[in-house]
Protein backbone atom coordinates (compact mmCIF):
# COMPACT_ATOMS: atom_id res chain seq x y z
CA UNK A 1 0.00 0.00 0.00
CA UNK A 2 1.29 3.51 -0.68
CA UNK A 3 -1.52 5.12 1.47
CA UNK A 4 -1.21 8.39 -0.33
CA UNK A 5 -4.08 9.62 0.80
CA UNK A 6 -2.93 9.49 4.25
CA UNK A 7 -1.11 12.88 5.50
CA UNK A 8 2.01 13.14 6.02
CA UNK A 9 5.27 10.44 5.65
CA UNK A 10 3.59 7.41 7.01
CA UNK A 11 6.41 5.32 9.56
CA UNK A 12 4.44 2.23 10.48
CA UNK A 13 0.83 1.12 9.61
CA UNK A 14 -0.95 -2.24 11.76
CA UNK A 15 -4.75 -3.15 10.52
CA UNK A 16 -7.48 -2.60 12.69
CA UNK A 17 -8.59 -5.82 12.24
CA UNK A 18 -5.65 -7.07 13.84
CA UNK A 19 -6.73 -5.03 17.41
CA UNK A 20 -3.50 -3.59 17.27
CA UNK A 21 -3.03 0.32 17.49
CA UNK A 22 -0.53 2.75 17.37
CA UNK A 23 0.35 4.58 20.51
CA UNK A 24 3.05 6.80 22.01
CA UNK A 25 4.70 8.45 19.19
CA UNK A 26 8.19 9.72 20.08
CA UNK A 27 10.89 11.51 17.51
CA UNK A 28 14.21 13.47 18.21
CA UNK A 29 16.65 14.46 15.78
CA UNK A 30 20.33 13.20 16.32
CA UNK A 31 23.68 15.46 15.95
CA UNK A 32 24.23 13.63 12.53
CA UNK A 33 20.99 14.87 11.09
CA UNK A 34 19.57 11.53 11.77
CA UNK A 35 16.02 11.67 12.81
CA UNK A 36 14.83 8.74 14.82
CA UNK A 37 10.91 8.15 15.98
CA UNK A 38 9.28 5.80 18.42
CA UNK A 39 5.99 4.05 19.37
CA UNK A 40 4.33 1.67 21.01
CA UNK A 41 1.24 -1.06 20.19
CA UNK A 42 -2.08 -0.97 22.83
CA UNK A 43 -4.84 -2.95 22.47
CA UNK A 44 -6.23 -6.52 23.01
CA UNK A 45 -4.03 -7.96 20.34
CA UNK A 46 -0.87 -6.13 21.48
CA UNK A 47 1.57 -7.27 24.13
CA UNK A 48 0.84 -3.51 25.69
CA UNK A 49 4.66 -3.91 26.49
CA UNK A 50 6.78 -3.03 23.44
CA UNK A 51 8.38 -0.18 21.59
CA UNK A 52 9.36 0.31 18.18
CA UNK A 53 12.60 2.35 16.90
CA UNK A 54 12.89 3.66 13.23
CA UNK A 55 15.09 6.03 11.76
CA UNK A 56 15.17 8.61 8.63
CA UNK A 57 18.24 9.59 6.90
CA UNK A 58 16.28 12.14 4.54
CA UNK A 59 14.86 14.44 7.07
CA UNK A 60 12.00 12.42 7.37
CA UNK A 61 10.31 11.46 3.38
CA UNK A 62 11.61 7.63 4.57
CA UNK A 63 11.75 5.65 7.04
CA UNK A 64 13.28 2.23 8.55
CA UNK A 65 12.55 0.51 11.75
CA UNK A 66 15.87 -0.05 13.22
CA UNK A 67 14.70 -1.77 17.04
CA UNK A 68 11.80 -3.09 18.98
CA UNK A 69 12.34 -2.84 22.53
CA UNK A 70 9.94 -5.36 24.71
CA UNK A 71 9.66 -4.09 28.30
CA UNK A 72 9.12 -0.59 26.89
CA UNK A 73 6.34 1.45 26.66
CA UNK A 74 4.72 5.11 27.10
CA UNK A 75 8.20 6.16 26.14
CA UNK A 76 9.70 9.24 24.79
CA UNK A 77 13.32 9.33 23.30
CA UNK A 78 15.91 12.04 23.38
CA UNK A 79 19.22 12.78 22.91
CA UNK A 80 21.87 13.52 26.12
CA UNK A 81 25.40 13.79 26.35
CA UNK A 82 26.35 11.93 23.01
CA UNK A 83 24.16 9.25 23.70
CA UNK A 84 20.00 8.52 23.15
CA UNK A 85 17.74 8.20 25.46
CA UNK A 86 14.13 6.34 25.88
CA UNK A 87 12.35 6.54 28.70
CA UNK A 88 8.99 5.64 30.14
CA UNK A 89 7.57 2.33 32.31
CA UNK A 90 7.87 -1.30 31.65
CA UNK A 91 4.06 -2.07 30.87
CA UNK A 92 0.87 -0.56 30.71
CA UNK A 93 -2.04 -0.99 32.10
CA UNK A 94 -3.44 -3.65 29.76
CA UNK A 95 -0.39 -6.06 30.87
CA UNK A 96 -1.36 -9.20 32.65
CA UNK A 97 -3.85 -7.38 34.96
CA UNK A 98 -0.99 -4.89 36.18
CA UNK A 99 -2.55 -2.05 36.76
CA UNK A 100 0.49 0.44 35.11
CA UNK A 101 4.52 -0.13 35.36
CA UNK A 102 7.77 0.28 36.62
CA UNK A 103 10.12 3.53 35.75
CA UNK A 104 12.52 2.21 33.05
CA UNK A 105 15.48 4.10 30.52
CA UNK A 106 17.40 2.69 28.13
CA UNK A 107 20.36 4.11 26.48
CA UNK A 108 21.76 3.81 22.77
CA UNK A 109 25.01 4.42 21.86
CA UNK A 110 24.53 3.53 17.87
CA UNK A 111 21.60 5.83 17.00
CA UNK A 112 19.02 3.26 17.92
CA UNK A 113 19.81 0.14 16.75
CA UNK A 114 21.11 -1.51 19.52
CA UNK A 115 20.07 -0.58 23.47
CA UNK A 116 20.51 -1.48 27.17
CA UNK A 117 18.71 -3.91 29.12
CA UNK A 118 17.03 -2.31 32.01
CA UNK A 119 17.38 -5.36 34.56
CA UNK A 120 18.17 -3.72 37.89
CA UNK A 121 18.54 -0.41 39.74
CA UNK A 122 22.21 0.48 38.05
CA UNK A 123 21.13 -0.50 34.40
CA UNK A 124 18.24 1.82 33.76
CA UNK A 125 15.25 -0.05 36.17
CA UNK A 126 14.40 3.16 38.27
CA UNK A 127 11.62 1.62 40.64
CA UNK A 128 10.82 -1.39 41.69
CA UNK A 129 7.16 -1.28 42.45
CA UNK A 130 4.63 -0.63 39.49
CA UNK A 131 2.55 2.20 39.12
CA UNK A 132 3.74 4.23 37.32
CA UNK A 133 2.13 6.05 34.28
CA UNK A 134 3.46 8.46 31.61
CA UNK A 135 3.68 9.52 27.87
CA UNK A 136 6.36 10.65 25.35
CA UNK A 137 6.95 14.20 27.38
CA UNK A 138 9.49 16.96 26.85
CA UNK A 139 13.36 16.58 28.86
CA UNK A 140 14.67 19.84 30.29
CA UNK A 141 17.98 20.38 31.05
CA UNK A 142 17.57 23.40 33.67
CA UNK A 143 20.08 24.30 36.50
CA UNK A 144 22.63 21.50 36.13
CA UNK A 145 20.09 18.68 36.38
CA UNK A 146 18.03 16.82 33.85
CA UNK A 147 14.20 16.73 34.58
CA UNK A 148 11.46 14.89 33.41
CA UNK A 149 7.27 14.21 34.26
CA UNK A 150 5.59 11.37 35.37
CA UNK A 151 2.27 9.84 37.15
CA UNK A 152 1.83 7.34 40.29
CA UNK A 153 -0.87 5.69 39.56
CA UNK A 154 -1.71 2.61 41.55
CA UNK A 155 -5.55 2.25 41.69
CA UNK A 156 -8.02 2.35 38.79
CA UNK A 157 -9.63 5.53 39.60
CA UNK A 158 -7.58 8.39 37.77
CA UNK A 159 -8.50 10.81 40.01
CA UNK A 160 -6.89 9.28 43.06
CA UNK A 161 -3.63 9.77 40.61
CA UNK A 162 -0.60 11.44 41.55
CA UNK A 163 1.89 14.03 39.82
CA UNK A 164 5.45 13.97 40.28
CA UNK A 165 8.95 15.16 38.95
CA UNK A 166 12.16 13.31 39.03
CA UNK A 167 15.63 14.96 37.89
CA UNK A 168 18.92 13.72 38.04
CA UNK A 169 22.50 15.61 37.59
CA UNK A 170 22.93 16.55 33.79
CA UNK A 171 26.69 14.68 33.77
CA UNK A 172 25.00 11.44 36.08
CA UNK A 173 24.62 7.86 34.92
CA UNK A 174 21.01 8.21 33.96
CA UNK A 175 20.61 4.26 34.03
CA UNK A 176 21.77 4.90 37.70
CA UNK A 177 18.82 4.59 40.08
CA UNK A 178 20.25 6.74 43.48
CA UNK A 179 21.46 9.49 40.22
CA UNK A 180 17.90 10.40 40.41
CA UNK A 181 15.47 12.19 42.87
CA UNK A 182 11.92 12.04 42.48
CA UNK A 183 9.58 14.71 44.13
CA UNK A 184 6.59 14.11 46.53
CA UNK A 185 3.88 13.19 44.92
CA UNK A 186 0.68 15.81 44.44
CA UNK A 187 -2.79 14.48 45.00
CA UNK A 188 -5.83 16.44 43.20
CA UNK A 189 -9.08 14.23 45.10
CA UNK A 190 -12.00 16.59 44.37
CA UNK A 191 -11.25 17.61 41.29
CA UNK A 192 -12.52 16.36 38.04
CA UNK A 193 -9.48 17.07 36.48
CA UNK A 194 -8.03 14.01 35.88
CA UNK A 195 -3.85 15.43 36.03
CA UNK A 196 -1.70 13.33 33.34
CA UNK A 197 0.99 13.68 31.13
CA UNK A 198 3.34 16.21 32.54
CA UNK A 199 5.36 18.79 30.50
CA UNK A 200 8.55 20.19 32.81
CA UNK A 201 9.57 23.31 31.02
CA UNK A 202 10.94 27.00 32.22
CA UNK A 203 8.83 29.59 32.94
CA UNK A 204 9.76 33.25 32.03
CA UNK A 205 11.06 33.86 35.80
CA UNK A 206 13.44 30.95 35.59
CA UNK A 207 10.99 28.44 37.67
CA UNK A 208 10.76 25.23 36.64
CA UNK A 209 7.25 23.72 36.06
CA UNK A 210 5.32 20.72 35.40
CA UNK A 211 2.56 21.57 32.57
CA UNK A 212 -0.13 18.92 33.04
CA UNK A 213 -3.06 18.20 30.99
CA UNK A 214 -6.54 18.02 32.84
CA UNK A 215 -8.18 15.09 31.46
CA UNK A 216 -11.68 15.94 32.54
CA UNK A 217 -13.65 13.10 33.69
CA UNK A 218 -17.18 14.55 34.98
CA UNK A 219 -20.16 14.08 33.94
CA UNK A 220 -23.36 16.26 32.51
CA UNK A 221 -22.72 18.27 29.60
CA UNK A 222 -19.19 17.29 29.25
CA UNK A 223 -17.66 15.75 26.31
CA UNK A 224 -15.01 14.21 27.69
CA UNK A 225 -12.53 17.11 27.83
CA UNK A 226 -11.91 20.78 28.49
CA UNK A 227 -9.46 23.48 27.52
CA UNK A 228 -7.93 23.59 30.44
CA UNK A 229 -4.47 22.68 31.98
CA UNK A 230 -3.26 22.66 35.48
CA UNK A 231 0.38 24.40 36.43
CA UNK A 232 2.37 22.90 39.39
CA UNK A 233 5.82 24.78 40.20
CA UNK A 234 8.84 22.65 41.28
CA UNK A 235 10.88 23.68 43.80
CA UNK A 236 14.69 24.24 42.78
CA UNK A 237 15.97 20.76 45.01
CA UNK A 238 13.58 18.87 43.01
CA UNK A 239 11.91 17.62 45.93
CA UNK A 240 8.34 20.05 46.56
CA UNK A 241 5.60 20.49 44.27
CA UNK A 242 3.50 23.77 44.56
CA UNK A 243 -0.38 24.85 42.97
CA UNK A 244 -2.61 27.32 43.84
CA UNK A 245 -5.78 26.37 42.25
CA UNK A 246 -6.77 30.21 42.04
CA UNK A 247 -3.73 30.45 39.82
CA UNK A 248 -2.43 27.86 38.11
CA UNK A 249 -5.62 26.38 36.94
CA UNK A 250 -5.20 28.08 33.10
CA UNK A 251 -7.12 28.54 29.91
CA UNK A 252 -5.35 26.26 27.10
CA UNK A 253 -6.53 25.45 23.83
CA UNK A 254 -6.01 21.41 23.85
CA UNK A 255 -5.31 20.97 27.47
CA UNK A 256 -7.76 18.69 27.61
CA UNK A 257 -5.71 16.36 25.53
CA UNK A 258 -2.33 15.05 25.52
CA UNK A 259 0.18 18.38 24.31
CA UNK A 260 4.06 18.69 24.00
CA UNK A 261 5.27 22.02 25.22
CA UNK A 262 8.67 23.64 24.03
CA UNK A 263 10.46 27.08 24.40
CA UNK A 264 11.79 28.72 21.24
CA UNK A 265 14.34 30.88 22.17
CA UNK A 266 14.49 32.89 19.03
CA UNK A 267 10.64 34.35 19.33
CA UNK A 268 10.57 33.81 23.28
CA UNK A 269 7.50 31.95 23.32
CA UNK A 270 6.29 28.86 24.23
CA UNK A 271 4.96 26.39 21.17
CA UNK A 272 2.56 23.45 21.48
CA UNK A 273 0.71 20.99 19.12
CA UNK A 274 -2.85 20.33 20.16
CA UNK A 275 -5.81 18.95 19.68
CA UNK A 276 -8.46 21.91 20.32
CA UNK A 277 -11.78 20.62 22.11
CA UNK A 278 -13.86 24.07 21.98
CA UNK A 279 -14.63 26.39 19.20
CA UNK A 280 -14.99 24.30 17.42
CA UNK A 281 -16.47 21.88 19.77
CA UNK A 282 -14.29 19.23 17.93
CA UNK A 283 -12.47 15.56 19.31
CA UNK A 284 -8.42 14.95 18.17
CA UNK A 285 -9.57 15.39 13.92
CA UNK A 286 -7.91 19.00 14.10
CA UNK A 287 -4.59 19.73 15.05
CA UNK A 288 -3.55 23.54 16.04
CA UNK A 289 -0.33 25.45 16.63
CA UNK A 290 -0.35 27.16 20.04
CA UNK A 291 1.63 29.81 21.53
CA UNK A 292 2.23 31.52 24.96
CA UNK A 293 4.49 34.29 25.93
CA UNK A 294 4.48 32.58 29.41
CA UNK A 295 2.74 29.60 29.44
CA UNK A 296 -0.51 30.96 30.79
CA UNK A 297 -1.98 33.23 28.35
CA UNK A 298 -2.17 30.74 24.67
CA UNK A 299 -3.35 31.84 21.10
CA UNK A 300 -4.38 29.58 18.72
CA UNK A 301 -2.02 30.13 15.64
CA UNK A 302 -2.52 27.61 12.92
CA UNK A 303 -4.53 24.66 11.88
CA UNK A 304 -2.55 22.10 11.03
CA UNK A 305 -4.29 18.96 9.92
CA UNK A 306 -7.77 18.78 9.73
CA UNK A 307 -10.66 15.76 8.60
CA UNK A 308 -14.14 16.53 8.76
CA UNK A 309 -14.92 13.48 10.97
CA UNK A 310 -14.16 13.07 14.50
CA UNK A 311 -15.13 9.36 14.78
CA UNK A 312 -12.47 7.47 13.06
CA UNK A 313 -10.15 10.26 12.20
CA UNK A 314 -7.30 11.68 14.51
CA UNK A 315 -4.21 13.63 14.83
CA UNK A 316 -3.25 12.90 18.51
CA UNK A 317 -0.54 12.49 21.03
CA UNK A 318 2.19 14.69 18.70
CA UNK A 319 5.47 15.00 19.64
CA UNK A 320 7.47 17.65 18.12
CA UNK A 321 10.79 19.17 17.62
CA UNK A 322 12.39 22.23 16.84
CA UNK A 323 14.64 21.33 13.15
CA UNK A 324 16.18 25.12 12.48
CA UNK A 325 13.05 27.17 11.27
CA UNK A 326 10.59 24.12 11.23
CA UNK A 327 8.56 22.16 13.21
CA UNK A 328 8.81 18.45 12.70
CA UNK A 329 6.41 15.97 14.66
CA UNK A 330 5.49 12.34 14.69
CA UNK A 331 1.25 11.77 15.19
CA UNK A 332 -0.88 8.87 16.41
CA UNK A 333 -3.04 9.10 13.63
CA UNK A 334 -6.67 7.45 12.73
CA UNK A 335 -7.08 7.64 9.04
CA UNK A 336 -9.03 5.31 6.51
CA UNK A 337 -6.09 3.03 5.10
CA UNK A 338 -7.66 2.29 1.53
CA UNK A 339 -9.61 -0.84 2.67
CA UNK A 340 -10.77 -0.10 5.92
CA UNK A 341 -11.18 2.70 8.68
CA UNK A 342 -9.52 2.75 11.65
CA UNK A 343 -11.05 1.05 14.72
CA UNK A 344 -12.05 4.39 16.02
CA UNK A 345 -10.36 7.95 16.52
CA UNK A 346 -8.39 6.79 19.71
CA UNK A 347 -7.39 3.68 18.27
CA UNK A 348 -4.85 4.71 15.63
CA UNK A 349 -3.50 3.05 12.65
CA UNK A 350 -0.97 4.93 11.81
CA UNK A 351 2.31 6.84 12.49
CA UNK A 352 2.98 9.23 10.60
CA UNK A 353 5.80 12.46 10.04
CA UNK A 354 5.12 15.71 9.18
CA UNK A 355 6.65 19.24 8.90
CA UNK A 356 5.87 22.73 9.24
CA UNK A 357 8.04 25.05 7.48
CA UNK A 358 9.01 28.53 8.76
CA UNK A 359 6.49 28.02 12.05
CA UNK A 360 7.52 31.44 13.47
CA UNK A 361 6.02 33.14 10.81
CA UNK A 362 2.68 32.06 12.54
CA UNK A 363 3.22 33.29 15.91
CA UNK A 364 1.81 36.42 17.55
CA UNK A 365 4.05 38.94 18.28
Amino acid sequence: MTFQHVPGSVIHHVAASTQQYVGCPSIAILPDGTYVASHSHFGPGAANTDSFVYASADRGITWKRIAELHGQIWSNLFFHSQALYIMGTDHCDRFGGRLNGRMVIRRSADGGHSWTQPVDAGTGLLSDCDGYHTAPVPVVVHRGRIWRAMEYAPAPERIHWRSLVLSAPEDADLLVRENWTVSEMMEHAGSHSQWIEGNVVVDPQGILVNLLRTNYQGGGEATGFIDRAAIVRVSEDGRHLVHDPDLDNINMPGGGTKFTVRFDPQSRRYCALVNKQLDPVAQRNRLYLVSSPDLRRWDTEHLLLSHDDPTEHAFQYVDWVFADDDITFVSRTAHHDGHKAAHNFHDANFLTFHRLENFRRYLSS
